[in-house]
């Protein structure tokens, strides 16, 4: 059985994005059409269709007001999509090759020094139970290995 789940953007908090609320600069997301090159929407965690409209927005994937509370650009499809529902499998985007961030936070939404690690995707799931041994990680953010970008929360499963 496995430890972890993979967590998207909450719905309510992407549905209102979807309707145009201000995002974490204040600003109303930007709407385009994709051309089907790398747009990951962080909700369904899988990728925007060529054709199918999206939105950039700036998001923050954090409750609380402190230096560690990072924001940044993020894709969601312009129109409702399912939010990611088999939490306990990664997303199947994440599983070819490639590169991403690991980086694990206390309760407190700060960040435990010496768990950043840039990894392959094969061994996302490995790497995460690791930083999970760590004392005082609660939850663990995928990011973009060359961009920073958030993509998606991991957390125990209880």
């Amino acid at each position: 059985m496995k430890n972890l789940m993979f967590r998207p953007i909450p719905t309510e908090k992407v549905r209102a994005l979807q309707k145009g609320e201000p995002d974490a600069q204040n600003n109303i997301p930007e709407k385009h059409i994709s051309d089907g090159d790398g747009l990951p929407c962080r909700h369904c965690l899988s990728h925007i269709a060529i054709g199918d409209e999206y939105l950039i927005l700036s998001y923050k994937p954090f409750e609380s007001e402190q230096p560690y509370a990072e924001q940044g650009p993020i894709f969601l499809h312009a129109e409702e999509c399912p939010a990611y529902e088999t939490a306990e499998q990664l997303p199947a985007m994440y599983l070819p090759e490639g590169q991403i961030l690991l980086r694990g936070y206390s309760k407190d939404e700060r960040i435990v020094y010496g768990t950043g690690q840039v990894i392959k995707n094969a061994d996302i799931e490995s790497i995460a139970e690791d930083i999970f041994r760590h004392p005082g990680v609660s939850f663990i953010h995928a990011r973009s290995a060359s961009n920073n970008c958030y993509q998606y929360r991991i957390e125990k499963r209880s």
